[in-house]
């Protein structure tokens, strides 16, 4: 195991324990070991501490960030030091497997028989030009069938998508069932990362993937909301160093993160307990840097046939679009789907608001003309509709105009259209799940747009999945 001391391997002495922060002295500058090194230490109960140096002190000093629990670490405790920094398990033997952020299993399934370890840091990040014009044939979709985004934010390969939005709105649901969907229907191989969100919401994850039949495609890591922030920022890289592997073995990999802010807010910790001076917004200095790390991990191109297609859910908090750390993720991202407590209300699932989010992959060299006349006539309608909207709840929908009470009852249709029971929620809905072709999508929306739909209620439209004529 890459993560066990090997003989006559430097060492030095716990002297400092500060919650997850430890600091350990060698005796020699020598035997320092180098940022992001890992150090094992045991407990009087005999239980392994992972460390990793964050900083290097005055009289030959490391502080490090604890990767599990410090209880019961004493002074004087002696501290191994590895030689390299964390490394995970990578290859075939990883499919279905469930991991923490040191490669160890969580799931029960006895040890990881791998041939090959990597090191989930990467200093030597090489840096390629893109050509200046990508032409057409570049560009491949990915059908997720779920209407709203294959409509309004398709998924291109190769690209960052997001999922923003504050508590309860339904982000890990849409991610799961975007999964469950190109997983099953497009063969895909898939990892997820699972970034301090709640254990039963992983150990959900888990069964709802095996019940479907689509674990045994996917790789699975977890640093959830028990642990320390250095396992749950480090859990990022563990993933993106899974999904790496995958791509060189020229792979098409998609890459799930939930939540990535959890990422940010860990960094945001770990700088608070090393004593660094918060910015300004108070999140950490080295915010837009930590992001950036990440992020331009996942990135398709050098010369490889594989390609990482990622999709990362981000809690908003307190719904505040305009939050240093949501602002500095989304500067990433290709396409933005920001989810609306006001359609959740409604009962509009998936809740994304079409007029607050945007996606760069929406042109016609991407989807072609016809899917991009569509969908701008369908934003076109959404935007007038808004207007109406707040002019009905003065006036009332009696006196608006003919022209304006068509697009308005045609914008209901439209908004109903693109609700969706899905798969993964037949539990909670008790309604079956629909996966709706692109195509289908279309021709719905055109049926509507046209006025062939005028005469059949909007309650007809809500909840269901191909529109039936």
């Amino acid at each position: 195991m890459p993560n066990n001391p090997k003989k006559d391997q430097p060492f030095g002495r716990v002297i400092s324990v500060q919650g997850p922060v430890v600091d350990v002295k060698f005796k020699s500058i020598e035997e320092l070991p180098s940022i992001y090194g890992l150090l094992k230490v045991s407990t009087i109960d005999d239980k392994e501490i992972f460390l990793e140096v964050a900083e290097h002190r005055a009289n030959r000093v490391a502080r490090c960030i604890a990767i599990n629990s410090t209880q019961n670490l004493q002074r004087n405790a002696k501290a191994i030091s590895l030689g390299h920094p964390i490394q995970v398990p990578v290859g075939d033997a990883m499919y279905g497997r469930a991991i923490n952020v040191l490669g160890q299993p969580i799931d029960q399934k006895g040890p990881i028989l791998a041939s090959e370890y990597k090191s989930i840091r990467r200093n030597n990040l090489e840096t390629t030009l893109r050509p200046k014009a990508i032409t057409a044939s570049k560009f491949e979709v990915l059908e997720t069938g779920i209407k709203i985004i294959d409509l309004l934010f398709p998924l291109v390969k190769g690209s960052k998508t997001g999922v923003l939005g504050g508590a309860g709105l339904g982000k890990s649901v849409i991610t799961l069932e975007i999964i469950h969907n190109i997983v099953t229907r497009h063969q895909g191989t898939c990892v997820f990362v699972g970034i301090g969100e709640r254990i039963r919401e992983g150990n959900e994850l888990f069964w709802e993937l095996h019940n479907h039949g689509i674990l045994p495609k996917t790789m699975i890591a977890f640093g959830q909301m028990n642990e320390p922030p250095g396992a749950r920022y480090g859990v990022a890289m563990t993933g993106v160093t899974m999904a790496e592997t995958l791509q060189r073995e020229n792979h098409d990999v998609l890459l799930f993160v939930d939540n990535v802010f959890r990422f940010i807010q860990a960094g945001a910790e770990i700088s608070t307990l090393l004593g660094r001076v918060p910015s300004e917004t108070g999140y950490q200095p080295t915010l837009i840097s930590e992001a950036s790390e990440f992020h331009e991990r996942i990135r398709s191109g050098d010369g490889l046939s594989g390609s990482v297609t990622c999709v990362e859910a981000v809690y908003v908090p307190a719904d505040d679009l305009t939050d240093p750390a949501v602002v500095a993720i989304f500067t990433f991202l290709d396409s933005l789907m920001v989810l609306s407590r006001e359609r959740v209300q409604l009962g509009l699932y998936p809740a994304i608001d079409p007029l607050q989010s945007s996606c760069a992959n929406l042109d016609s060299e991407v989807v072609g003309d016809r899917h991009y006349q569509v969908s701008q006539e369908v934003l076109r309608v959404f935007y007038k509709y808004e207007e109406l909207r707040k002019l009905v709840l003065v006036i009332g929908l009696d006196e608006l105009s003919p022209a304006d009470r068509l697009i308005y009852d045609r914008a209901r249709k439209l908004q109903n259209f693109l609700t969706q029971p899905f798969t993964v929620a037949e539990a909670y809905t008790g309604k079956k799940g629909f996966y709706v072709p692109i195509e289908e999508t279309i021709q719905g929306c055109e049926a509507i747009l046209s006025g062939h739909c005028d005469k059949r209620g909007e309650e007809e439209f809500y909840m269901i999945g191909p529109l039936v004529p």
